[in-house]
């Protein structure tokens, strides 16, 4: 039988107060950024796209970001193995689940790194530091394969003219300088560094493929190398937690960028939408274990087992 864990202690009136002005915050940046997106382009044409898109198309863009989501959560795994953390890859997967939904949904209280912090400190009592500095590096991992996926796609563009030296050697220069602090300073994370970092390119490249199948319910025959780097690009944006869920932020770089690499501008925030609404989907499924708990540590192996597992692996290391 497993044990739920009990729930985190009550928040302060300062920290529920500050909770509500980040919320208040989130919304009121979100609005702006869509009243100036659909200012410049009429919501009846993406109401339309939306209306009329191939939706067998749209559901094979959906189950491919859902595929997505297994590898950044398998991904994970790798930086949690750097310190000697062994997941259940069923927990795993649940757990990832729930922190989108929690950090998509939710994005005035409890984020859902967060809760995966406590939860794992409370069950393994493995340093709470250590586990931050793992789901950072996750994420540095993605932020880096968007950069690579960024410097490929360059050379299909024409309206960028600058040699793929250039570009290809900032990657490159950036890359190793990453490494290197990387070893320098946080060595133990750099255990399974390349084969994560494999991992995250794998991630991108199924979200760069969703975007194509979107594009494809549109009956789209044009040039793809754009509206991927725009949707690259405003991946990066939305990284920044200033709006809920990216949205607004990713619609207003769609725009921006529409000008410039000559998009059809409704199709381009249509494809953003579309992406919101299809990790809206796959992040509701995550409430399935906000109301059946207990279904989330099922069938995990005691503490007990788990530090027999990571004594046995290390064994060969210290012959």
């Amino acid at each position: 039988m497993t044990n739920v864990p009990d729930a985190p202690e009550p928040k302060t009136g300062k920290q529920k107060l500050w909770d509500a002005a980040k919320l208040i915050l989130k919304i009121a940046v979100t609005s702006a950024l869509l009243y100036y997106v659909f200012s410049k382009v009429p919501i009846e044409k993406v109401k339309y796209r939306l209306l009329h898109a191939n939706y067998w198309w749209m559901a094979v863009a959906l189950v491919t970001f859902f595929a997505s989501m297994v590898v950044s959560a398998w991904r994970l795994l790798s930086f949690f193995k750097s310190i000697n953390l062994r997941l259940d890859p069923r927990f795993n997967m649940r757990l990832y689940m729930l922190g989108l939904f929690y950090n998509f949904l939710l994005p005035g209280g409890i984020g859902g790194d967060g809760y995966k912090i406590w939860l794992l400190n409370k069950r393994y009592k493995l340093p709470a530091k250590k586990m931050f500095w793992a789901i950072l590096f996750d994420r540095l991992s993605g932020l880096w394969a968007i950069g690579f996926i960024i410097c490929a796609l360059i050379i299909f563009i024409p309206q960028i003219d600058i040699h793929l030296a250039i570009p290809g050697g900032i990657f490159i220069a950036g890359s190793a300088v990453y490494y290197f602090v990387a070893y320098k300073f946080f060595r133990e994370y750099t255990k399974y560094f390349f084969q994560a970092h494999a991992k995250a390119v794998l991630v991108q490249g199924l979200q760069v493929l969703c975007i194509i199948f979107v594009l494809l319910g549109q009956n789209f025959d044009g040039k793809f190398a754009p509206y991927l780097l725009s949707f690259l690009v405003s991946a990066l944006a939305a990284v920044v937690p200033i709006t809920i869920g990216g949205a607004g932020a990713r619609e207003t770089i769609f725009t921006q960028l529409s000008g410039i690499f000559n998009m059809d501008v409704g199709l381009a925030v249509f494809l953003s939408i579309s992406f919101y609404i299809i990790s809206l989907l796959v992040a509701l499924t995550g409430v399935y274990y906000v109301i059946r708990t207990s279904r989330l540590e099922e069938g995990l192996p005691s503490i007990e087992e788990h530090n027999e597992v990571v004594e046995e692996e290390a064994k060969p290391a210290t012959n």
